[in-house]
């Protein structure tokens, strides 16, 4: 039972970690930022991008003749393309993400906050509009929006494996799911379909701690959850090791193969390897006009 001491103590520490993140997410945001235009294309708007040369097909009332009247070849005036897009986030908050098999290594809830809160202000910052699914954030813009889901992604969530949330999926948008899929699958799956089904297209991050790839376990080991609801005790450790990796083979396939069936892209990241490769990756994968390998 919660009493006003540990409420207050969790709020405290939750209010500890939001200028961190939000510090951490806009440095690693601004150190691989695509460039000045960003998400940016040509199409209907306002705002001058770019000028191009002229193209068979381009009709004369396109032709910028004070800027072709420099030279002997006929340019485009291209306007921004101005029509926001709204990505929804979702960043598993569970205690199985609590889990880090080394100190030097940063828990997968810390990973996949920094990875989701960068992916956010990135997104913004190229015109988007950026919220969580659910109830909780509707998409935004705007510096508040990005504060507002620093905030949330702050709060754990106390269950040992949390389903991924697929209400008010906005039709045509896209998602962004950040988990270690360790607990049931059926939960991703309803929430892929229910996304297929409004034609919402996303990406899948599966994230990893490195042990939990390579089972570096011998002899007498107690298995535990974070939450502390599961518990299991061996003496012989490494006899499980071929069925664990057999078991966690089948996860990968299926989650692969569920994000073949709805038309969402996979990819795996692990918590010692870069965060910096792992947002590039997450941000062209976003980019609906990129056919992206997982």
């Amino acid at each position: 039972m919660n009493t006003p001491t540990t409420l207050r103590a969790n709020a405290e520490d939750q209010a500890a970690r939001f200028p961190d993140l939000l510090a951490r997410a806009e440095h690693l945001a601004g150190a691989v930022l695509l460039g000045a235009h960003g998400r940016r294309r040509a199409g209907v708007g306002d705002d001058f991008w770019q000028y191009r040369p002229a193209q068979i097909g381009d009709s004369r009332r396109q032709i910028d003749y004070r800027r072709s009247a420099m030279g002997d070849q006929e340019f485009v005036r291209e306007r921004e393309w101005q029509i926001a897009q709204s990505v929804m986030l979702w960043v598993d908050q569970g205690a199985s993400m609590r889990f880090s098999s080394d100190t030097k290594l940063p828990q997968k809830i810390d990973r996949a906050r920094l990875l989701g809160l960068a992916i956010a202000i990135m997104l913004q910052r190229g015109g988007e509009r950026v919220g969580l699914t659910g109830t909780a954030l509707p998409p935004r813009s705007g510096r508040p929006q990005i504060l507002r889901l620093a905030e949330l992604f702050c709060q754990d969530d106390p269950a040992d494996y949390a389903p991924p949330e697929h209400r008010l999926m906005i039709p045509h948008a896209r998602a962004l799911f950040i988990s270690d899929f360790m607990g049931d699958l059926d939960g991703v799956t309803l929430a892929l379909t229910k996304a297929a089904d409004r034609g919402v297209r996303g990406v899948l991050c599966h994230l990893l701690d490195p042990s939990e790839e390579a089972f570096p376990f011998t002899g007498r080991t107690i298995f535990q959850s974070i939450g502390g609801t599961l518990s299991h005790e061996t003496l012989k450790a490494s006899d499980l090791k071929s069925r664990y990796l057999e078991r966690l083979a089948e996860r990968k396939s299926e989650l692969q193969r569920l994000c073949a069936l709805t038309g969402w892209h996979y990819g795996l990241h692990h918590t010692n390897t870069s965060a910096q490769s792992a947002l590039l990756w997450l941000y062209s994968a976003l980019d609906t006009r990129a056919g992206v390998a997982a």
